[in-house]
């Protein structure tokens, strides 16, 4: 870790992908493959990382595993002059104010991606006052992660712009499963100016986060794109430059991949097809999550060598892939 802290994070934007938690075969955090895998999806075209998200399996890592994926996330975010989003918080708000404030030791963290409170359901007021208290005594700005089908917690479009005008809070991690009124609505008040300046609404659902894009998001949390990471970051970076054919174009083409790559609870296809793709040491996962089957990987790899050209891909990216639909086709 460096001796000072970059600026805090004012804005958000680009492709962050969430990373996994790699583990060897005897079950143990595997931090050189998941240092390869940071540089190897910021070289691909990523704004920036996030460590101990869901797709992270933070909930099951014990402390000490935790600090691993903090340091090599750290470490390579501040060599290659990147943001970095670290997972943190819970249902319970002095637990999650300890959290965030743990996060001090790793100056490269730019913003805490925080839950909305799950399972108590507190209601939107109780949210509000949740994410009041955090940002009042958090170093780091937050980014507010809605995922209501998880959490049991819906909030509408008039409770979500109040969390935006809270100090602190600077973005909000926007995966409700659909693009309904609520979001609409939320994006409307965005391009007409009404949030507040700095504040960006980030895709956290892969499948659409073309059409959350489309509507004005900044950027996207895209589990998916640890495969075919730069054309994901493609898709980001041309709907942000209003190039709306190339990006309908690339949205087309990925959300096979998407689709596929969430076929089973994730991260077990991401990991299953990583490992067949020769980038991490086993297919893991711990419980109660349970390995992806052999033909979900093949899947999304099929969808993966679909959705990247060769000529767009590099060919080693292109080999890997071609060399994996073998292995699935013949293996």
């Amino acid at each position: 870790m460096s001796d000072t802290a970059p600026p805090p994070v004012t804005d958000l934007a680009g492709l962050f992908v969430p990373l996994i938690t790699p583990f060897s075969a005897a079950g143990e955090v595997a931090a050189g493959p998941l240092e390869r895998l940071a540089r190897r999806v910021l070289d691909q075209g990523a704004a920036g990382l996030v460590a101990l998200g869901t797709t992270a399996e933070a909930t099951t890592l014990t402390e000490p595993e935790r600090r691993v994926v903090l340091d090599v996330c750290a470490r390579v975010c501040r060599e290659r002059g990147a943001p970095l989003i670290a997972g943190a918080g819970s249902n319970d708000t002095s637990r999650s104010a300890q959290a965030v404030a743990a996060l001090a030791e790793w100056p490269e963290v730019r913003a805490a991606l925080v839950v909305v409170p799950y399972y108590s359901r507190p209601g939107a007021d109780g949210v509000l006052a949740h994410f009041s208290a955090l940002a009042a005594s958090s170093h780091v700005p937050l980014v507010v992660y809605n995922i209501p089908y998880r959490t049991g917690q819906q909030l509408g479009w008039q409770d979500l712009l109040r969390l935006a005008d809270l100090p602190g809070i600077v973005a909000v991690k926007h995966a409700v499963g659909c693009i309904d009124a609520d979001t609409v609505l939320m994006m409307a008040e965005l391009t007409t100016a009404r949030l507040p300046v700095g504040f960006t609404v980030l895709a956290g659902d892969d499948l659409y986060a073309p059409a959350l894009l489309a509507l004005g998001a900044g950027g996207a949390i895209l589990a998916s794109a640890h495969l075919c990471t730069a054309e994901y970051a493609r898709l980001v970076g041309s709907w942000r430059a209003a190039h709306a054919a190339e990006a309908r174009d690339l949205g087309h083409r990925l959300a096979p991949l998407s689709r596929r790559l969430f076929a089973e609870p994730n991260p077990a296809v991401i990991k299953a097809a990583l490992h067949r793709l020769g980038e991490i040491p086993s297919p893991a996962v711990r419980l109660p999550l349970l390995p992806a089957r052999t033909e979900s990987a093949d899947a999304a790899i099929r969808a993966a060598a679909a959705a990247v050209p060769n000529a767009a891909a590099g060919q080693h990216v292109a080999d890997a892939l071609a060399g994996a639909v073998r292995l699935a086709d013949y293996g």
